[in-house]
């Protein structure tokens, strides 16, 4: 068996690329500075070439709520290139199995807590990353209708906000976890006395260890395609990856500061965007099919800031 793992450096598609190698699945990657996935040309040909058994997209141009209000056409274009060459070129090369990683930004601003799939194009999407959230449901509906045509096997994941080891930390276009970590262990290891974090600190949110992300990626992928059809629909056949609890960023604060041993206040700056105030995944589909997520968020983010701790050097240089 050989699987491209596109965005194998990325967070998740390392997680995944792992997971499979420790399989003895024959993983095949691209750096990219070796194949540019936003060239449809290229893409064309490294398929034509390497005729891989399956496909794992994981490679997305990601950022926070900065990044994406900084540059909505770099998130638009880039995404829906990626999407529509990889996709395009699996089927063209005869690959009938392909997995896509979407985001929880695809739902509604104002759908109801928690979210569940058939939610999707029901209402208007949260102006801070509209851009990025319409090139995911796009790569949903070129799964559902590549399947309807043409018959292939093209499965789509949307996780909850992930963090763990290879965690973006750049102070300004990481997400919110692992850019709290940063700021709260520069602040331990400075003797600060406080720590402001952006917005009131109320909205709520889920996060997923990237370990449990890979899993439920995997457990998704190898589901025979009866199960799969059986708990799905096909042109609603998206399947919510998510821990199935959510915390408010202030408590999430006080998680981090607890690991990273700050002891100092924690204060709100309610002139910052909140975003969405609350996001939590509906995952009983998920669960119906048999996987539940297993790493708790305190054990999860302990981890992750030992990563951090390890690779301080390696985080500077890049």
């Amino acid at each position: 068996m050989r699987i491209f793992v596109a965005g194998h450096r990325g967070m998740v598609g390392g997680a995944i690329a792992r997971k499979l190698r420790e399989r003895g699945v024959d993983v095949i990657t691209r750096t990219r500075a070796e194949l540019d996935l936003t060239s449809q040309a290229a893409v064309a040909a490294f398929f034509a070439a390497e005729r891989p058994d399956a496909v794992v997209l994981a490679a997305a141009k990601v950022g926070g709520i900065h990044a994406n209000n900084t540059y909505p056409a770099d998130f638009i274009y880039e995404n829906l290139m990626i999407e529509c060459n990889v996709i395009h070129q699996a089927f063209a090369a005869g690959v009938g199995r392909l997995l896509q990683l979407g985001s929880s930004c695809i739902y509604p601003r104002a759908v109801p807590q928690p979210m569940r799939e058939d939610a999707l194009l029901t209402g208007v999407l949260e102006s801070t990353n509209e851009p990025y959230a319409i090139a995911k449901i796009a790569g949903i509906k070129l799964c559902e209708s590549y399947n309807r045509q043409h018959g292939t096997d093209y499965r789509s994941v949307m996780p909850t906000n992930l963090y763990g080891p290879g965690d973006n930390f750049h102070p300004e276009n990481s997400h919110v976890l692992p850019a709290l970590i940063l700021r709260f262990h520069e602040a331990a290891a400075a003797g600060a006395d406080e720590v402001m974090i952006w917005g009131s600190g109320a909205p709520r949110r889920e996060f997923l260890h990237v370990d449990d992300m890979a899993e439920a990626s995997l457990f998704v992928f190898d589901l025979p395609v009866e199960t799969y059809r059986a708990n799905t629909q096909p042109m609603l056949s998206h399947v919510n990856v998510g821990s199935g609890v959510d915390v408010s960023i202030l408590e999430l604060a006080q998680i981090i500061a607890r690991v990273t041993g700050f002891a100092g206040r924690i204060t709100t700056d309610p002139s910052r965007p909140d975003g969405t105030m609350r996001k939590l995944m509906d995952v009983s589909r998920l669960a119906d099919m048999g996987w539940r997520a297993q790493i708790d968020l305190e054990r999860g983010i302990a981890e992750t800031y030992q990563w951090f701790l390890d690779n301080q050097s390696a985080l500077r240089a890049a």
